[in-house]
């Protein structure tokens, strides 16, 4: 029963031997207090409504008041997701890890060269002549050349920086892989926020127990993936995550560039630009078509994968190109 049924038929309750009494005074005196008991009972009856409605007021009003309270644990519950990284995994599959004992010491170094010329371009001097400078696409020409190896351990290289953050998305919403190589289940993501099926773009971004690494996952597979990428909720998004967080690094997987049109459009939302090369295998040619397609002034680059030579622990193999390094694993 109610708070206010209960109210109510205390108030009839009330009546009731009201009435009662009041028919024992009528029995002795009915002329003089039947007026009286007439307008006592109507006193009572207006007094009963109007308790009745502040009962209601006051259930309603506490009802707001608890409802009001649970908004925000309701988006604390939903933003506050988060990612397990098996690390000794990365590790087996040649990823960057920040343990000592990894013998990763060549590839830390040269991710060490690639990232320092995109920091320096998103938050040096440099970033005055770009257009979100801390957008930063990895591409290749065709696929199977390497770029999510390199996304993910470009990632994970800056991670170990202090002072900074560093989101990955999943952007090559046709062949997503970013979950499947950090051995984590496929999640809501990026593909989930364009169709709108989540509102908050916070609520695709997962934190994970390494310290500094964001993920945003490609999410739910879509027939028109594609199109999504250049869509108007697409520029709007990434407009969002350069200025709200324009103190964190955020790298798109993106697709390959040729045969893949919206690669290019997806492009004219980023700050800079690493195009994926695997030696003895990508076409020079396809490596200037895909770099004709970026547009001149994203900050470019490219990176030398799958590369065979010396494992003595040199570093001579650096071009003078921005950020452009050479690595030998898969």
């Amino acid at each position: 029963m109610s708070l206010i049924e209960q109210a109510l038929r205390k108030q009839q309750q009330k009546r009731q031997q009201q009435g009662k009494e009041e028919n024992k005074v009528e029995s002795v005196e009915p002329d003089n207090d039947a007026l009286l008991n007439k307008d006592a009972t109507a006193e009572t009856t207006d007094t009963a409504q109007k308790n009745a409605q502040q009962v209601s007021q006051d259930v309603e009003k506490d009802l707001a008041q608890e409802e009001v309270q649970q908004k925000p644990r309701v988006a604390a519950e939903t933003n506050n997701k988060s990612i397990f990284i098996n690390e000794a995994l990365l590790s087996q599959k040649g990823f960057i890890v920040a343990s000592e004992l990894s013998g990763q010491r060549t590839i830390k170094e040269e991710f060490r060269q690639i990232k320092r010329k995109i920091l320096n371009n998103a938050f040096g001097p440099a970033k005055e002549t770009l257009d979100n400078p801390n957008l930063i696409m990895v591409t290749s020409a065709k696929p199977n050349e390497g770029k999510t190896f390199i996304s993910i351990n470009l990632a994970l290289s800056v991670a170990l920086e202090q002072d900074k953050t560093v989101l990955l998305v999943d952007a090559d919403v046709l062949k997503p892989s970013i979950l499947k190589e950090l051995g984590v289940k496929p999640k809501a993501g990026l593909i989930d926020y364009l169709m709108g099926d989540v509102t908050s773009i916070g609520d695709i971004i997962y934190d994970t127990n390494i310290s500094k690494l964001k993920v945003m996952p490609a999410g739910k597979t879509h027939h028109l993936a594609n199109e999504l990428l250049a869509s108007e909720r697409m520029a709007k998004m990434t407009t969002e995550l350069s200025e709200r967080y324009s103190d964190r690094l955020v790298i798109f997987d993106s697709p390959p560039l040729l045969g893949i049109n919206e690669t290019s459009i997806l492009s004219n939302l980023m700050g800079q630009a690493l195009i994926t090369v695997e030696e003895n295998k990508t076409n020079l040619n396809d490596v200037k078509h895909a770099n004709h397609l970026l547009r001149d002034e994203l900050a470019k680059g490219l990176v030398l994968n799958k590369a065979f030579y010396s494992q003595k622990e040199s570093y001579g193999y650096y071009g003078y190109g921005y950020g452009y390094g050479e690595n030998n694993n898969e």
